[in-house]
């Protein structure tokens, strides 16, 4: 049975000529392109960070292929949790999972485990593919949730994913049409504006430097209430493994912006790594 919307109707409209009109909304027509391995790109409501998830994709080349990496916010399912067979649906159609690339990334980690329940709840990914639909006819995804964040499992999973992707055969899809790794996190949460992005850059930095480990550190010795640490983490090692050398931030904003509370914000931040 395919994973129904968890979201849709909330977190953005659920109708899909709706939903088409609200992402057009958030795109950058003119963007120029960049040639990624994976980027950052938030998860809130599209009425609040889909401008910086809109920047982000406008931004990129679109492959054939998506590892889509975000925070168990549900507690659900395995401490890492791959949904690797079936498809999920949208209110803009059918997305199939890329059953060879996760079957890849499963026989490479011994954390990460096969499971779709953590997936069936869950907003972190989902939120992403209608920028995706919008832009791209076809392609396919790999979901994978995370509970555990230690920082070893981050990189454990990070080279998992690398290594997966380099065992791809020639005439593979992924060899053709290329991967993004796309890690689903907002930033800080429920703090002023000025205190959050004083120390949503800090991690930023971090990203920029692809300093994984920086990240890592800089996130809980600042106490930064990043969601998505983990899976960024993650990212930022298997773009390194796959080559990457820098990364560029394309917009960060918060949710003031749109609320008009700058009391109590929660940062959306926009990063391409290529």
């Amino acid at each position: 049975m395919p994973r129904q919307p968890a979201v849709a109707g909330y977190f953005y409209q659920a109708s899909p000529s709706a939903l088409k009109n609200q992402v057009e909304r958030f795109l950058v027509p003119g963007a120029k392109k960049i040639k990624a391995l994976g980027i950052l790109s938030p998860h809130a409501g599209l009425i609040y960070s889909g401008s910086v998830a809109g920047a982000v994709y406008s931004s990129i080349e679109l492959p054939g292929t998506f590892v889509l990496i975000g925070p168990n916010h549900t507690g659900l399912g395995a401490p890492v949790s791959l949904m690797a067979k079936g498809q999920w649906e949208t209110p803009l159609g059918t997305v199939r999972i890329d059953e060879e690339l996760a079957a890849g990334i499963l026989s490479r980690s011994r954390l990460v485990r096969e499971d779709a329940l953590a997936h069936m709840k869950e907003h972190s990914l989902e939120v992403q593919l209608p920028f995706i639909q919008y832009l791209k006819k076809e392609f396919s995804i790999v979901p994978i949730q995370m509970m555990d964040t230690r920082f070893e499992t981050c990189i454990e999973l990070g080279n998992a994913i690398a290594e997966a992707i380099q065992g791809q055969g020639p005439g593979s899809r992924v060899q053709e049409q290329g991967v993004l790794i796309v890690a689903s996190s907002d930033m800080s949460h429920y703090i002023s504006a000025e205190s959050a992005k004083k120390k949503d850059h800090k991690a930023i930095q971090r990203i920029l430097d692809l300093d994984a480990q920086g990240l890592y550190d800089t996130v809980r010795d600042e106490n930064i209430t990043m969601c998505g640490y983990g899976p960024a983490v993650a990212m930022i090692t298997a773009c390194k493994a796959l080559g990457a050398k820098k990364a560029v931030l394309i917009k960060y904003t918060n949710s003031g912006e749109v609320s008009g509370d700058y009391d109590q914000v929660v940062g959306y931040a926009g990063i391409v790594v290529s």
